[in-house]
């Protein structure tokens, strides 16, 4: 019995060391958890408040994520970029920075740098766009106005528009917009393909009505236009 009871003592004198060590060691980390690297290389990081919402992600090409939308996250195939996407308290997309570039099947050269930041629940409403589409180099400012209704309504829109035929979808997304109202570029601002350095400024359809321009070869006009597009006035006056 002396023995047995020896045995046992040990036993449980093993257990509480084992148990303390533990609680030493992993309640250490718990309460540092700041940890330094020279290098590190991943493929994607999450940043998450302590109720692990998400919040940032920082990704690869192969990584990116797809829209969130209240922490739940919506398939995005026609996104094929590296970058991060920022995230708001409630686990909804607001922006991101994206990059890419490659040279194409025929030589030419495809990049882009994006910047952009959205409204509640909705899409950009400021963006930067820098880069080059084969020969053509372009760097835009654009502010946009977005509609009272929510980003789910067009992820919805979009899914049934797609699995329409071809000929089928202009209409489609004509009607859609005829419903959902209020989007429309209000001003651009950049160095364009053509090699102009424009600004335009437009009404809350999304019409050109003030244009000022320097083209490629350095000359410069201010149009003033109608709803319809026509040309009221233009500085210096047309020829």
């Amino acid at each position: 019995m002396g023995f047995v009871s020896s045995e046992r003592f040990l036993e449980i004198y093993a257990g509480v060391l084992t148990a303390a060590f533990a609680i030493t060691v992993f309640g250490g980390f718990a309460e540092s958890r700041k940890t330094a690297f020279d290098e590190i290389d991943v493929h994607r990081i999450n940043v998450v408040e302590p109720d692990g919402t998400l919040r940032l992600v920082i990704s690869d090409k192969a990584k990116f994520p797809g829209s969130f939308v209240n922490g739940k996250e919506i398939a995005r195939p026609d996104r094929h970029d590296t970058g991060l996407l920022f995230l708001n308290e409630e686990g909804t997309e607001m922006g991101g920075l994206t990059f890419d570039g490659w040279k194409d099947k025929n030589g030419e050269i495809q990049n882009n740098g994006h910047l952009s930041f959205d409204q509640y629940m909705q899409d950009q409403v400021f963006s930067l766009d820098a880069g080059q589409d084969g020969g053509k180099h372009y760097s835009m400012m654009n502010f946009t106005d977005r509609g009272d209704y929510s980003i789910m309504d067009a992820f919805e829109a979009k899914k049934r528009i797609d699995a329409l035929l071809a000929d089928q979808r202009q209409a489609e997304w004509k009607k859609f917009m005829e419903t959902h109202p209020g989007d429309a570029h209000r001003i651009v601002l950049g160095r364009a393909r053509d090699e102009s350095a424009v600004l335009k400024m437009k009404d809350k359809q999304g019409r050109d009505r003030l244009v000022i321009k320097v083209a490629a070869d350095g000359s410069p006009t201010i149009q003033f236009l109608d709803e319809a597009g026509k040309v009221l006035s233009q500085l210096p006056a047309s020829r």
